[in-house]
């Protein structure tokens, strides 16, 4: 069975009341992410906090595995491409936390969340995963809606800010490249600790590297929040949720996962609101309303094809 197979028949399957639970807890998980990042800013640079997560995800990865009896060293002609995924991995959060020194936290919102457009080109590309235009149409509502309850500032901006936006660009192409990746290489063969587990192990000495580059130091004892933050950030997200969306993305469409993830930001306002007190607007749920209408569009279900009626005596089509 080649990777084409078994993705092309899950491009069609619709998501489950099951899945969508969990894409709703996983969006929600992601969202909260971002201000436990902003959080433990104070006592622990970008860079560090994405190579301390990875580091304590990967022990996270293997003590699943060894109990659900996933072999993680065996071979099974993975290695190549789980490699390259790996250094996709790594790459895509320098480009994200490097951006993010450059360009406004919201531009940044905004620019990852063109990942979706990249997933559904990758699919198509390398899979044959159509859209239809209704879909390509939900999608565009929903990065809209991002859009506008994130509040993207006037154009009006210099070239470094330019290039920070470029670089998240970069960085939401590199998750739709892991996506698709997930999908179209031997990696769909494997399980989702292992498909996780050599994107978490390779991306520990590219971020490490990147810290050191970037001249990123402790320059005191994390405290108490700092390190249960990055707890958070290691074991749930990183260790737990990363594991269940690729699990998900191995047995439904990978464009329809993707369009949930435009939530994410939503999620990340809401939660800015109640432990940041920022402020909640009528252009948010107005925002809201244009997200939920364009994941109804992207999931619902394709039209029935009513068969022409036949004669069963001269077994000819009737037109």
């Amino acid at each position: 069975m080649t990777p084409e197979e078994p993705a092309l028949a899950s491009a069609g399957r619709p998501l489950s009341p099951g899945a969508v639970a969990l894409m709703l807890m996983l969006c929600l998980s992601w969202g909260f992410n971002q201000i436990a990042v902003k959080l433990a800013l104070p006592d622990i640079p970008p860079m560090l906090q994405a190579t301390i997560r990875s580091a304590g995800a990967l022990p996270v990865l293997l003590l699943i595995a060894r109990a659900r009896g996933v072999k993680m060293f065996a071979s099974d002609g993975t290695m190549g491409a789980g490699l390259f995924a790996g250094l996709l991995f790594g790459v895509e959060f320098i480009f994200i936390f490097q951006g993010l020194r450059l360009t406004s936290a919201s531009r940044a919102v905004v620019f990852l969340y063109t990942a979706p457009f990249f997933v559904a080109l990758g699919m198509y590309q390398f899979l044959g995963e159509r859209l239809r235009a209704s879909q390509w149409g939900g999608l565009g509502l929903s990065f809209a809606g991002v859009a506008l309850a994130i509040g993207v500032p006037q154009p009006n901006v210099d070239a470094r800010v330019l290039l920070g936006d470029l670089l998240i660009v970069g960085g939401g192409a590199l998750w739709a490249a892991t996506t698709v990746m997930v999908k179209a290489t031997a990696l769909s063969r494997a399980a989702p600790e292992k498909a996780l587990g050599y994107q978490v192990a390779l991306s520990i000495p590219i971020l490490a590297l990147a810290a050191w580059m970037s001249g990123e130091t402790l320059t005191r004892v994390p405290g108490p929040l700092a390190l249960s933050l990055m707890v958070y950030q290691a074991f749930w997200v990183v260790g737990l949720t990363f594991l269940l969306w690729f699990a998900l993305v191995k047995t439904y469409s990978a464009s329809k996962l993707s369009a949930f993830t435009f939530i994410t930001p939503l999620f990340g306002v809401v939660a800015s609101y109640f432990i940041m007190d920022d402020a909640l607007t009528l252009t948010f749920g107005a925002a809201a309303l244009l997200v939920i209408a364009g994941l109804y569009l992207v999931n619902r279900p394709e039209p029935a094809v009513v068969p022409a009626a036949t004669d069963p005596l001269l077994n000819v089509t009737k037109t």
